[in-house]
């Protein structure tokens, strides 16, 4: 009996810190493998008790990743709906298009079967963006403006700046990780019709290009 109480508390516990981990942000199984392994073993009882909080899991067991969304107004039918826990964010144009071309080269990168982790440079995510703009757009204004897109993705949790490895240093060397949980906010059939969208897209860029951008 005594035993069966202490193994009920532990659960308690590692149900507490789970949740309380999840509402602060996004869990990897690559950063803590022994807190992914208890979401595991106690995702029933995680998911019961943050649906009273109008949320739900979200856990991707193959890319080891895992966080807590707010439920469809839809499926919240009671008389009294919960408030809403997490914030929508609203996002400009730029960075959303940046994200994009980010999951599609992280879907590129996946059909090339090498490696797991897609690593790309600041010049590399700069190049991303430059295609869609003028011949003539200003060089240092366009550096700058995407410098401040990367950090806000960074902020988002769908990039991660990766330490320097003791070289060149400057923004210029900067190396950056694309997270795989940007899979689960940009789906397969959003990004089966980006090539769709290009042309539209440009054409925004272009006459964004000689104003300036709003975050």
């Amino acid at each position: 009996m005594a035993e069966q109480v202490a193994e009920t508390n532990v659960a308690t516990q590692d149900l507490s810190v789970l949740v309380i981990t999840l509402l602060k942000g996004v869990l990897y199984h690559d950063d803590n493998e022994l807190l992914w392994n208890s979401l595991l073993r106690l995702q029933a009882r995680v998911r019961d008790y943050v649906s009273l909080l109008g949320l739900e899991l979200v856990l991707d067991d193959a890319e080891g990743h895992a966080f807590l969304r707010s439920r469809p107004e839809s499926v919240d039918d009671s008389p009294a709906k919960v408030p809403r826990l997490v914030a929508r964010r609203s996002l400009s144009f730029p960075v959303s298009l940046l994200l994009a071309l980010l999951r599609k080269k992280l879907a590129e990168f996946d059909a090339s079967g090498g490696e797991t982790r897609l690593v790309l440079s600041r010049d590399e995510i700069v190049e991303l963006l430059r295609v869609f703009l003028p011949e003539n757009s200003n060089e240092a204004k366009l550096v700058d403006t995407v410098d401040t897109h990367i950090t806000k993705i960074v902020d988002l949790g769908f990039l991660r700046q990766l330490k320097s490895g003791g070289g060149s240093t400057g923004k210029q060397a900067a190396m950056y990780e694309v997270r795989r949980i940007l899979k689960s906010f940009v789906d397969a059939q959003w990004l089966a019709d980006f090539d769709l969208r290009l042309a539209s897209y440009q054409a925004v860029l272009e006459g964004e290009s000689g104003g300036t951008d709003d975050e």
